[in-house]
């Protein structure tokens, strides 16, 4: 299969000033290539750059005039060399007459979204001009359901270079390890577990000397006015209503103690501590206007797929779905409160060959069956039949 590939592509020495990106197009590249696949580029289109723009404004149109033309230009050019069109857009990336043009030119189009559950309440409308929309999140699938919007539910995109893949005896290095980025649930969940004595490390980014409470910005009451009626466009009443009760009862925040807390690793220290740690920790839960603190949002994440494909001995939060991508009890473990994290991590740093078997039978089935070579193929055969 041959993929125009838009998957947030940049044309800049130094990242665009929006969360982190560029690991994406790593990924579905060097997978593309292991499924024996191949792609091509817009070579002039800075995808990632449509992220920096707010939604409605001249610059944003301005880049979407721009993206959008070229891009038509170079398919009509290269139309014999491409089977499909796979995209990772935002909503407001999206030129719906663009995408249509395409479709009609022969050749179908499909996107990835991986925070449906977290950014939106309903379906994007601009979504509904894909052939497909591939979805990762197990919650989410009901909403698209709900929409009548054609889909396909496969894990995240995840690629790890094959020499980490070999699994071997490890030698392993005590505790269990977290790697993260810093928010208030995480550091509410990780502060209890420390408290009940489990030996925990943390590292990512806020953990070393930020606060995870916003700085107070004043404002006039007509910005706090236009703010809040922006917060509903976006959240709708009820997150207003949810906003208030975290407001109302906030989350006591156990803080994390100094000594469990080290410096973000790089690239090679964050490989080697998932994969050496006697157990690796995820956490699926999620701060939003959704759920109170007390219940958050909880879905599948990247580190589901990547450590399990690392070979570590994965140990992380329940959420909806989790079930249909591992064996909880063979593949990976799962916890859904504090004690059962602290119970069943404390198990694990005990029994070393259930921690080798979790590290073989996750890894064997992460490879085989969540890897991007094997949802392309599915990709595949839902649009070609074949």
């Amino acid at each position: 299969m041959r993929i125009l590939l838009s998957f947030l592509q940049d044309k800049v020495s130094k990242p665009h000033p929006v969360p982190s990106y560029r690991f994406w197009q790593h990924y579905i590249k060097n997978g593309i290539g292991e499924a024996g696949m191949s792609y091509i580029e817009v070579p002039e289109v800075d995808w990632a750059e449509g992220l920096v723009y707010d939604e409605g404004s001249a610059t944003l149109q301005n880049w979407q005039e721009r993206s959008w033309q070229a891009t038509i230009n170079y398919i009509k050019a290269n139309q014999q060399n491409i089977d499909i069109f796979l995209t990772y857009l935002y909503p407001k990336q999206i030129n719906t007459d663009a995408i249509a043009q395409i479709r009609k030119m022969g050749i179908p189009c499909v996107n990835f979204y991986c925070d449906n559950i977290r950014e939106f309440k309903t379906v994007p409308a601009t979504f509904r001009i894909f052939d497909l929309i591939w979805v990762p999140e197990y919650e989410a699938l009901a909403m698209y359901n709900k929409a009548g919007v054609k889909y396909i539910n496969l894990p995240m995109p995840m690629w790890v270079e094959p020499e980490l893949r070999q699994y071997t005896s490890l030698h392993e290095q005590p505790g269990v390890s977290f790697i993260g980025s810093k928010d208030m649930l995480r550091e509410n969940l990780l502060g209890q577990a420390i408290q009940k004595g489990l030996p925990l490390s943390i590292r990512g980014a806020g953990w070393l000397g930020q606060s995870t409470a916003p700085a107070f910005v004043p404002g006039s009451v007509y910005q706090k006015l236009i703010n809040q009626v922006t917060f509903v466009k976006q959240q709708g009443f009820s997150g207003l209503a949810i906003k208030g009760l975290q407001q109302l009862n906030k989350l006591p925040i156990i803080p994390v103690a100094d000594n469990h807390i080290f410096p973000s690793p790089d690239f090679d220290e964050y490989i080697n501590i998932t994969q050496r740690s006697m157990v690796t920790l995820g956490i699926n839960r999620v701060p939003t206007f959704k759920r109170t603190h007390n219940k958050p949002l909880t879905y599948s994440r990247l580190r589901d797929i990547e450590a399990p494909m690392l070979a570590a001995c994965y140990l992380t939060e329940y959420c909806e779905g989790i079930g249909q991508l591992y064996d909880t009890d063979n593949e990976i473990n799962v916890y859904r409160t504090v004690d059962e994290l602290v119970q069943k991590a404390t198990e694990l740093l005990n029994n070393k060959e259930k921690r080798d078997k979790l590290r073989i039978n996750g890894q064997q089935r992460a490879l085989h069956d969540h890897a991007i070579p094997s949802s392309l193929k599915k990709i595949k055969r839902v649009i070609f039949g074949r």
